[in-house]
C-alpha cells in the first residue's frame, strides 16, 4: 500500500527491483530482438543495446523529479509506479535523419506513453549545444502477441550523439563554472553537433555524386579526342565516375565503396595522368578479349577468383603493358602473355 514514508518507500522498491530484475532481463533481450528485426528493412545498419537501470540511480531519479511535489501534495506513492525506464534501450543509428526514421518505424508497434525531445529543445535555442537525442516511453500495443507487457525507455540516438553523452558524463561540473571553461565546453558541444551534420550532408552529396557522374560507358569516341565542356567539368577519374563504368560493364556484381577507393588510387598510382574516357576506352577495348581469357581459365582449373577487379587489371594491361605492368603481378602477366601467344591468330590485340 503506498505510504508517505521515503525510507519505507525505499526499502520496499530496492526489494521489487531484486525480485523482478532477472525477469526484466529477460524482457530488455526480448523487446531488443523484436526491434532489431523491425529496423532491419527501415534503417539497416543500427545498433541496439539494453540494461537495467541500477536501483540506485532510479531512487535519484524518482527524489529528483517526483519526491518533493507528491511529499508536499499529500499524495502517498509506491516509487516503482513513477519509474517507466528500468528496463531501458537504445538504439544507435549513423545520421541525423535515420532519428526519426526509427521513431516512426518503433511508433506503428508500440504506444508512446511520453516523449522527450532533446533535438528540438536544443536546436531550438540560439546559443546552446549540447546532447541530442529522442526519448521515448513505450509499453506494447493492446493485443500485440507475443510481446511482454512491461513499459520500457527507448533512447534513440546518432553515433555521434551517444560519443557525445558518453563524454559529457565524464565532464564533472558543467554550470557552477568560470566563464571561460563552460565556453570551451560548449564549443566542443557544437563541434559535435557539426560533424553530425557534416556526416549526414556528405552521405548525401555523395548520392548526388553518383548519380550525377556522366555515363561514359556508351561512349564511343577515341580517348584523346577533343574534349567538350562537359567533359572538361567531368574528367577525373574518381570513385564515382569509376562506378558508373564498372557497374555498365559489371551490372550484377556489388561493389564495395573501401575497395573501390583502393583500387581507383592504385589506377591513379599506375597512371597519374588517366582521366574517366581513358579507363572506359580501355576497359570497353579489351574485356571480350579478357572474358575470353577468364573462359579459358574456368574450362581448364576453375578460372579461380577472376573477379571484375581482376578483369579490369587485365584490360588495362592489355591496354598499356608498359604502364600497367603493376596492374598484374609476375605470375599472373606471365600466364596470360602465354595465353595470348596462343591465340594470337585469333585475339586482335
Amino acid at each position: 500500500m503506498p505510504t508517505f514514508d521515503f525510507e519505507r518507500e525505499r526499502a520496499r522498491f530496492l526489494g521489487y527491483h531484486a525480485e523482478h530484475a532477472p525477469q526484466w532481463r529477460a524482457t530488455a533481450a526480448a523487446y531488443a530482438a523484436q526491434l532489431q528485426e523491425m529496423l532491419a528493412t527501415t534503417v539497416p545498419g543500427c545498433k541496439l543495446d539494453w540494461r537495467i537501470k541500477d536501483p540506485h540511480e532510479a531512487l535519484r531519479k524518482f527524489s529528483r523529479k517526483y519526491r518533493s511535489g507528491l511529499e508536499e501534495s499529500g499524495t502517498p506513492y509506491e516509487i516503482q509506479n513513477y519509474l517507466s525506464d528500468l528496463i531501458g534501450l537504445r538504439v544507435v543509428c549513423l545520421y541525423e535523419d535515420e532519428v526519426e526514421k526509427v521513431a516512426s518505424t518503433v511508433r506503428a508497434h508500440f504506444d508512446v506513453i511520453d516523449m522527450t525531445d532533446k533535438v528540438s529543445a536544443v536546436e531550438a535555442t540560439e546559443a546552446s549545444f549540447g546532447y541530442k537525442g529522442l526519448h521515448l516511453d513505450l509499453r506494447p500495443m493492446a493485443g500485440a502477441g507475443g510481446m511482454p507487457g512491461e513499459a520500457f525507455e527507448l533512447q534513440i540516438r546518432t553515433v555521434i550523439q551517444d560519443s557525445w553523452a558518453i563524454l559529457d558524463h565524464k565532464i564533472k561540473y558543467k554550470k557552477a563554472i568560470p566563464g571561460p571553461l563552460k565556453r570551451r565546453i560548449n564549443v566542443l558541444a557544437a563541434l559535435f553537433e557539426l560533424a553530425d551534420r557534416e556526416f549526414r550532408q556528405i552521405r548525401d552529396e555523395t548520392e548526388l555524386e553518383l548519380r550525377a557522374a556522366p555515363d561514359e560507358s556508351e561512349d564511343e569516341r577515341p580517348p584523346h579526342a577533343p574534349a567538350t565542356q562537359r567533359d572538361v567539368v567531368n574528367s577525373q577519374l574518381n570513385a564515382f565516375t569509376f562506378l558508373k563504368i564498372a557497374t555498365h560493364f559489371f551490372k550484377d556484381y556489388e561493389f564495395d565503396p573501401h575497395k573501390v577507393d583502393v583500387f581507383v588510387e592504385d589506377i591513379h598510382g599506375w597512371a597519374p595522368d588517366i582521366n574517366r574516357a581513358r579507363f572506359n576506352h580501355l576497359v570497353r577495348s579489351h574485356i571480350g578479349t579478357v572474358k575470353r581469357y577468364r573462359q579459358s581459365l574456368e574450362d581448364k582449373d576453375g578460372g579461380g577468383s577472376f573477379n571484375p577487379y581482376t578483369v579490369m587489371r587485365h584490360c588495362l594491361y592489355l591496354g598499356d603493358k608498359q604502364v600497367f605492368s603493376a596492374a598484374l603481378r609476375k605470375v599472373a602477366r606471365t600466364r596470360f602473355e602465354a595465353w595470348l601467344d596462343t591465340n594470337a591468330g585469333r585475339e586482335k590485340i
